[in-house]
């Protein structure tokens, strides 16, 4: 394993609010032909655990960004893919 995949890797978004909020890359995973990325909130001021953001990834050339799933039923689908990745790992 290469020192950089033991680092984690932080990015910011913009929220629905327009505020920015910095993340860390907590996963990455191919889903019927898209990226998507779940995104953790590092908010150190309420201490509390911050639920996961889920975001399509998109490559333009050498740059990538992140964007909203709009769409209910795939947001839904990605969702229902992301559980059935944690249920496998639980029973390894």
């Amino acid at each position: 394993m290469s020192e950089e995949e033991l680092e984690p890797n932080y990015v910011e978004i913009l929220d629905e609010n327009g505020e920015i909020t910095k993340c860390e890359i907590y996963d990455v995973v191919d889903f019927e032909n898209k990226t998507y990325a779940l995104l953790l909130p590092l908010d150190e001021e309420s201490g509390e655990e911050a639920e996961v953001i889920v975001m399509e990834y998109i490559e333009d050339g050498d740059d990538g960004y992140f964007q909203n799933i709009e769409d209910d039923k795939e947001f839904q689908r990605v969702c229902e893919y992301i559980e059935s990745l944690d249920e496998e790992d639980e029973e390894e």
